[in-house]
């Protein structure tokens, strides 16, 4: 009996040495939370084209005149908000057709339209991605291609280096090819759904891109090692604004669209002391990337035809990577190019950057700030300068005569705090 009991220990001895030296089988599902809980408060010197209750600022809005010739946009405004906190899902799932699995869903509380949705939940990011080492194939609403998430300003603002940078979302499909270690070639076939300006009178914000059967397609490629990022692109727009001419007495049907091209470029650099960062785009058409430009519109026979106007901007940004303290350095400039052929009247010039009969010519901007961080909170001090020069528009789109500078100082403080 003794002898039983104890070969009895031994055998359970060695089935519980068994478990705990096992290696644990992985995950077949995997879900983690990320985000960040964000305040800022905001004060401008001057009123500007701004969206979500100031909380975006694009540039300084141009001179305007009372009856007593006071300048009307001449005034300071503040606000906080916490409109930009984040709540965002990663999902690792089980491989298909040898793939890895990733996906990300992500939102903030900025909202989709002026004054009656913010503070409500908008869709950021909404995305799948196959992985196969090699190869990837990203399905879903992400950033549009000419965003480059390792490559864009780290400014305090919220704005992101927007009327510099292009800034926001485009559902698609992008074909990622690694070459090599370093070198990957990517083609992205994409349609645009944010941040459009006014195309015509008729129709709804996405409906030119949603008329037009030819998706946007964009070319690119990119080095990449340990301390190099660098990358060139180009791009290939096709939207159709109508499908018939808006007339109640002479109905035409039209296939006019408004074809653009563009190309970018970008490269940053990185130690564990400071990184640099530069960007550089021209092209035509680029108001869905909340930059400056459009197009015009030319009417003839009752029908509308359309040419872009083009638009260059560069920016440049110097920063340190410290744990504790970082100050960083942004300048940004854009230009306003104009159009190749005129529109009939100013009236049909549909871009960012035009009121009335005055546009913008170009707008730069200069900001220094300093992050301080410890753990997951950070606080960032910013203090930045947009400069805007507004003109008489022509029929191209371009500010002629009588231009004005306009500046805005606005002052910024934000603290976030991420999980």
């Amino acid at each position: 009996m003794k002898k039983i009991i104890i070969l009895s220990l031994a055998a359970f001895s060695l089935m519980g040495n068994a478990q705990t030296t096992a290696t644990p089988a992985e995950k077949e599902w995997d879900v983690s939370m990320y985000g960040f809980i964000r305040t800022d408060y905001i004060y401008d010197s001057r009123k500007s084209s701004s969206v979500r209750e100031d909380q975006l600022n694009l540039y300084p809005l141009d001179v305007v005149r009372d009856s007593n010739g006071k300048d009307v946009n001449a005034v300071s405004q503040s606000n906080f908000l916490s409109v930009t906190s984040r709540l965002g899902a990663k999902v690792k799932g089980p491989n298909v057709w040898g793939a890895k699995m990733n996906g990300t869903l992500e939102g903030d509380f900025y909202g989709n339209i002026e004054g009656t949705s913010i503070g409500l939940l908008r869709l950021r990011h909404a995305f799948v991605t196959m992985d196969w080492t090699k190869t990837q194939i990203t399905m879903g609403q992400t950033w549009y291609p000419t965003f480059i998430p390792e490559v864009f300003p780290g400014v305090a603002d919220f704005n992101t280096g927007i009327m510099f940078n292009p800034f926001g979302w485009a559902t698609q499909v992008k074909l990622k090819q690694n070459l090599t270690k370093e070198f990957s070639v990517a083609i992205t076939a994409y349609k645009e759904r944010e941040f459009t300006a006014t195309t015509s009178a008729i129709g709804t914000q996405n409906s030119a891109s949603i008329n037009s059967p030819i998706p946007s397609m964009n070319l690119s490629f990119q080095f990449k090692n340990q301390k190099w990022i660098a990358g060139v692109g180009a791009e290939y727009k096709s939207i159709q604004p109508l499908t018939d001419n808006g007339s109640t007495t002479t109905k035409l049907a039209t296939t006019e669209k408004v074809n653009s091209s563009s190309v970018f470029g970008y490269a940053k650099y990185s130690n564990d002391k400071f990184f640099v960062k530069v960007y550089g785009i021209s092209g035509g058409n680029l108001n869905s990337l909340v930059m400056l430009g459009g197009f015009t519109g030319t009417t003839n026979n009752g029908i509308q035809s359309y040419d872009p106007i083009k638009t260059t901007a560069s920016w440049i940004e110097i920063a340190s990577n410290g744990k504790s303290v970082a100050p960083g350095l942004f300048f940004g400039y854009t230009k306003n190019d104009g159009a190749s052929t005129a529109a009939s009247t100013v009236s049909t010039i549909y871009m960012r950057g035009i009121s009335g009969s005055r546009v913008i010519d170009n707008v730069w901007r200069a900001s220094a700030r300093v992050d301080f961080k410890k753990n997951k909170f950070r606080i960032s001090p910013e203090i930045e300068y947009t400069a805007a020069t507004w003109g008489d528009a022509d029929l191209y789109g371009k500010a002629i005569d009588n231009k004005t500078n306009v500046g805005n100082v606005r002052g910024l403080v934000s603290c976030a705090y991420s999980f």
